[in-house]
């Protein structure tokens, strides 16, 4: 990566009230970026702020930290961590988001960007970028509420169109969000179609707040290309942060990689998915990130079947072993078949 970029990247930059120390933001993921991955990317630095899974904001109010299956963290992370809450209505988000802030979040983030159709027929996620009077009083009720940072991820909206994602993001800047984390993509597409990075410069000049790009950003050179195109303020991470959790190490500081990383790494995750989760709970989730950290390897499809396979971690532990002794080979962009 170019000095220049690492620099920027390494650059502090304020949110709201609270500075962040690095612009390469976790983005947040169902199923994905739960507690046990993390901790396992804090053990690697690097990551300028980390976001908690998609949580619904109708169940936040009574969740217990220690029985939830996303609404949990650990206490070590708080100051670093914003929670993404989805919802159909501003009371549903105001009463979740007041929550976070008695916990001690970081900040509270505002789903607009999720096209999943469980979500969106509950008019939530993307849904309500259908709806953008409600979206933008959503951004208002939550600001008067609480005095932690507010972001707000979001797409493109239901059509093709950038002027409405530009005049979206202005209205939330004046609904009182403190960040966007843009994605920009149409909500039908998911991931049929690559991302228009040149929406997101769009939407950079429109406001004076942090922007954060996102999508398809798999490499040093997306990483770069995607700032110095966009102009934007720092770059959330998604996919490849799980298939690599250094990643924000590597980009960020150039700390070196190898086969036994990626090894150590299989292995740590089978920790502390066990530290964190019943047996159970704990071998689903392996494996479905399993399948992300088999994506980046050549005939890593072969490799995530045999994971997948597998009927507990000791076996999987002998999979990992057996991989990595044949000295897999790499692939220079992830497959995407298994970036699902």
């Amino acid at each position: 990566m170019k000095e220049g970029t690492r620099k920027f990247i390494n650059t502090p930059l304020k949110i709201g009230n609270r500075v962040i120390e690095g612009r390469l933001l976790l983005a947040p993921m169902s199923g994905l970026t739960h507690v046990a991955y993390r901790e396992l990317l804090d053990g690697y630095g690097g990551c300028g702020l980390l976001y908690t899974e998609m949580c619904s904001a109708r169940s936040i109010p009574q969740e217990n930290r220690y029985v939830s299956p996303v609404f949990r963290w650990r206490n070590e992370e708080l100051s670093r961590l914003v929670c993404q809450i989805f919802g159909p209505d501003p009371e549903i988000m105001v009463s979740a988001a007041k929550r976070v802030e008695v916990e001690g979040f970081f900040g509270v983030d505002l789903n607009f960007g999720c096209s999943v159709a469980a979500i969106c027929k509950k008019n939530s996620g993307a849904a309500l970028l259908k709806t953008p009077d409600l979206a933008v009083k959503m951004v208002r009720d939550v600001r008067t509420a609480v005095d932690i940072p507010l972001t707000v991820k979001f797409r493109t909206g239901w059509e093709d169109r950038p002027d409405l994602a530009v005049d979206l993001a202005r209205r939330f800047e004046d609904a009182g969000a403190d960040a966007l984390i843009f994605h920009p993509r149409v909500a039908p597409d998911r991931r049929s179609r690559p991302p228009k990075w040149k929406y997101i410069r769009e939407v950079k000049q429109a406001v004076s707040i942090p922007v954060f790009g996102n999508g398809e950003v798999f490499t040093e050179d997306d990483c770069e290309k995607m700032i110095e195109t966009t102009g934007c303020d720092g770059v959330s991470l998604g996919r490849i942060a799980i298939a690599k959790p250094w990643v924000f190490s590597e980009w960020s500081h150039g700390c070196a990689v190898d086969l036994e990383t990626y090894r150590n790494s299989f292995k740590q995750m089978i920790l502390l998915f066990s530290k964190h989760y019943e047996p159970t709970p704990a071998i689903r989730k392996f494996k479905k990130m399993a399948v992300y950290n088999a994506a980046v390897f050549q005939f890593g499809h072969s490799f995530s079947k045999k994971l997948c396979r597998a009927n507990d971690f000791s076996e999987m532990a002998s999979v990992v072993d057996a991989f990595f002794d044949e000295s897999p080979e790499l692939n220079g962009r992830p497959n995407l078949n298994l970036f699902c």
